[in-house]
């Protein structure tokens, strides 16, 4: 899921990573927006507030590269950021995807299919690398587009569904970027599995 801007001129990246593991900008920023998320139940739900629920979980996707960025600008990169903040944004897709399911404001079969498989490729991720030491990697181009497009169809559908002037429209824009965003990502997950194996052997190599 994130568009990585690399910093110019950087001759070694281990030289980027923050003295402290925890109290970086970066990883505060991912926190602020993991705060987010009952906020956005709380709108949805105790607030019948459709349409506000959908700005927010779409700004929540817009800003999904600002903890990268801030991470290469300011020196902070560091390991529990790089586990920190695709698990943010995991469990971000997820309790989103699930409100709205409850919510009825998307198509039910476009949204468990989804859910389905991010909880399969996330599921399979965290057990080979917590049980089996399996070397971590980073999410390709492709699926970050995926996930971005995932991130701005879902809100499209809440907008479609509610009484926002324009509705019709974005009902629309969400099926124009739902529908490839739903086929990169399971196309992604299956690119995902020689790399999974491959980072297994790395992690078992290391050990060894």
């Amino acid at each position: 899921m994130r568009a990585h801007l690399y910093a110019p001129c950087v001759a070694d990246p281990d030289s980027q990573l923050s003295t402290h593991k925890f109290l970086t900008a970066p990883n505060l920023f991912t926190l602020l927006r993991l705060c987010c998320i009952p906020l956005f139940v709380w709108m949805l739900f105790s607030r019948d507030n459709r349409a506000g629920a959908a700005f927010l979980l779409g700004g929540l996707g817009a800003t999904d590269w600002v903890d990268g960025w801030l991470a290469r600008r300011f020196n902070q990169v560091s390991e529990f950021g790089k586990m920190f903040d695709p698990t943010a944004d995991r469990l971000l897709f997820i309790v989103g995807i699930t409100g709205i399911i409850i919510d009825g404001s998307a198509p039910l079969w476009f949204c468990w299919l989804a859910i389905a498989r991010e909880v399969v490729v996330g599921g399979t991720i965290a057990i080979a690398t917590v049980l089996f030491k399996m070397e971590r990697f980073d999410v390709t181009w492709w699926g970050k587009t995926a996930t971005f497009l995932l991130m701005f169809a879902f809100p499209g559908f809440m907008l479609g569904a509610s009484d926002f002037w324009g509705n019709g429209g974005f009902q629309v824009a969400a099926w124009l970027v739902g529908i490839p965003g739903l086929a990169l990502s399971y196309y992604t997950a299956v690119t995902y599995l020689p790399t999974i194996r491959a980072s297994l052997r790395s992690g078992r190599a290391q050990r060894g």
